[in-house]
């Protein structure tokens, strides 16, 4: 499904709170496959699962087909530090696994080498992928700043399948 011609691409209007999960869904291709992510999301998180979810999702055709960038550049008014896709990917995989992007992250390609080598060899990471039922305490963690998205980018790339999994 293709968006239609001279849609604008909008967020909802509601009020975000700092832990609140923000999900845009870009794949419209199967709708099983977004009920079970829905589900997912929906569960009570935490050791104990005494945390009430809290989602905000944006399921309007209008996402549909849109790019990580474009996304990033609808959100950068927004206080998000992430922001997580149900791409093709997602609906297509059995894990479900959202892209997490980061909203802070930088284009270094353009920087002057001879001042910014460091950035320009290693960037910061734009993105992994975390198993819905892990998206409330990557939030939470990152909103907090107890624990960064390279460190989150780096956990996941540890993993078999690139697919971050928080216990």
């Amino acid at each position: 499904m293709t968006p239609p011609e001279n849609v604008e691409r909008v967020l909802p209007g509601i009020g975000r709170d700092l832990f609140d999960v923000l999900v845009i869904r870009t794949d419209f291709s199967d709708d099983e496959a977004w009920t079970a992510v829905v589900e997912e999301l929906c569960l009570p998180w935490g050791p104990g699962g005494e945390f009430a979810a809290a989602v905000q999702l944006v399921d309007a055709p209008a996402w549909s087909g849109a790019t990580a960038d474009e996304v990033l550049a609808a959100v950068v008014d927004e206080p998000l530090v992430v922001v997580f896709l149900a791409d093709r990917t997602t609906m297509q995989s059995p894990a479900r696994a959202l892209l997490a992007l980061s909203t802070t992250w930088e284009d270094v390609s353009g920087l002057d080498p001879v001042y910014y080598q460091e950035l320009i060899e290693s960037p910061e990471p734009r993105e992994f992928r975390v198993l819905p039922v892990a998206v409330h305490g990557v939030q939470v963690n990152l909103a907090l700043g107890n624990v960064d998205f390279a460190e989150y980018a780096g956990a996941a790339s540890e993993e078999p399948d690139q697919i971050l999994r928080l216990t």
